[in-house]
């Protein structure tokens, strides 16, 4: 079990999230990165896919109840246990007692915490993800708060981690290779040309040449951009349709909506772009005020990226399979 000792507003608990659900109105949820919560548990020993701890308000604290071991993921939130500095995407075991403590990201907007065995709160339609829209997953449908005692799942086979803990390369370079570094601080975002991408004529080419800044009107449902204006070329009446995360709605303002992880089910803004679902785990992290340019690319070109992401966090997994399974026989 833990305990929250100090906690802010839209600290949640999130996993995957709940497909399936969105033709009753039912939003997916989960991870806003959800590559860190991989590599989280990957480097436990969980299923990918476990409930952890999204942390996006800070200071942040919490007390283990009992001897376990945990990895903090996402955000370089300068993370310490009894005081001790540990680094980012380390998995490390912890005694009963021990305080882990976030302080504010130093890179990065949103940190997670996986735990080995997960949270263990109610799955609610297969997902263990807080929908604070709804009101339901998670810690009773709400953010955490000070005082909640949280269980873990069980562990029949924990893994015997170094003393010293088990890091991977942050993805953001160990996945350079794939990932465009930002130019001049601006973020590249890699997206595919949508259903009504025609429709907008010689605008759709500032769509993707301009350089966008994400506005305070921005949330886990959606990043609202500010920059130039963008409008069809005539006005476009349309019947609401479904939407999923990474769809780039443009209302009749001009400036485009990139639907994040408690994206709307239906709306009727036209689409200009999809963000490939390999890059929202970056536009997760991305701060309010952060620039970015999409960047267009196919089909094709997105599986590449994803089947690099893939790959990567097998890695991880692998790689601590074996470095446990080494102590495991020495032992």
């Amino acid at each position: 079990m833990i305990e929250i000792i100090q906690t802010g507003p839209f600290n949640t608990v999130q996993d995957l999230g709940r497909p399936g659900f969105r033709n009753i109105g039912v939003t997916t949820s989960g991870a806003m990165d959800p590559l860190a919560l991989k590599i989280g548990n990957s480097l436990l020993g969980n299923e990918s896919g476990a409930a952890a701890l999204e942390i996006q308000t800070y200071p942040f604290k919490l007390r283990f109840s009992k001897a376990t071991a945990f990895a903090v993921t996402g955000a370089d939130c300068g993370a310490s246990i009894g005081g001790r500095t540990i680094q980012p995407c380390c998995a490390l075991s912890v005694e009963a007692g021990q305080v882990l403590e976030l302080g504010q990201p130093r890179v990065g907007t949103r940190a997670y915490i996986c735990i080995t065995g997960g949270i263990d709160v109610a799955p609610v339609m297969g997902s263990r993800s807080t929908s604070l829209r709804g009101a339901f997953g998670g810690r009773e449908g709400r953010h955490l708060m000070t005082g909640d005692t949280l269980q873990l799942g069980e562990v029949s086979n924990p893994l015997n981690l170094p003393a010293a803990g088990l890091s991977v390369v942050d993805p953001t370079y160990a996945l350079a290779e794939v990932y465009p570094a930002p130019q001049d601080g601006v973020l590249l975002v890699r997206a595919i040309p949508a259903g009504e991408h025609a429709l907008f004529g010689a605008d759709a080419e500032r769509f993707w040449s301009q350089t966008w800044k994400i506005s305070t009107q921005s949330d886990r449902t959606g990043y609202r951009l500010m920059g130039d204006p963008i409008k069809p070329t005539t006005p476009v009446e349309m019947r609401s349709h479904g939407v999923v995360s990474g769809v780039v709605q443009v209302p009749p303002s001009g400036e485009p909506i990139i639907q994040m992880a408690d994206a709307n089910t239906a709306g009727g803004y036209p689409k200009i772009a999809g963000v490939i679902e390999a890059d929202l785990w970056r536009l997760g992290q991305a701060r309010i005020g952060s620039r970015l340019r999409f960047v267009r690319v196919t089909h094709a070109q997105a599986a590449e990226v994803e089947k690099a992401v893939t790959g990567f966090v097998e890695d991880v997994r692998l790689t601590s399979r074996m470095v446990c399974g080494a102590l495991q026989a020495m032992s």
